[in-house]
């Protein structure tokens, strides 16, 4: 992909601070970060979302988090971090190149990750659960 960004990493045309590296993933800072240590997990063949993503790809990205966190997580003296993975547009992507966003917390950051919550009305959770169990 020519015109995406972190392609452009991943292939080296453009710099980042990267805090890892292996054959199937790299990680670095997020230049826009929630919170100072803020970073990414981005694997190294181009897919839009989880949901493109190669099972390989996707199980070697999820190890790869886990290493940064805890790397995130003793560098700060702190084991509080939100993993998140924003997929289309309609829940914030930016970037159309599968993501793990991994976020340093502490006690008293400014940071708020809200949801409001929603409630079922009748069998309507049943109904919702056999819509998605015909997918699976």
């Amino acid at each position: 992909m020519e015109e995406c960004i972190f392609c452009k990493i991943v292939d080296g045309k453009i710099p980042a601070a990267k805090v890892y590296e292996d054959a199937y993933v790299v990680s670095f800072l997020d230049i826009m970060p929630a919170n100072k240590g803020h970073c990414l997990v981005v694997p190294k063949n181009h897919a839009q979302t989880l949901i493109e993503m190669d099972e390989n790809d996707l199980i070697e990205a999820m190890k790869a988090a886990k290493k940064v966190a805890r790397a995130l997580s003793l560098s700060f003296g702190n084991g509080s971090f939100n993993l998140v993975m924003n997929n289309g547009k309609e829940a914030g992507q930016l970037v159309n190149h599968a993501h793990i966003h991994i976020i340093p917390r502490f006690q008293k950051d400014r940071l708020r990750i809200k949801w409001s919550h929603l409630k079922y009305e009748g069998d309507e959770i049943k109904e919702h659960a056999e819509k998605i169990k015909k997918f699976i």
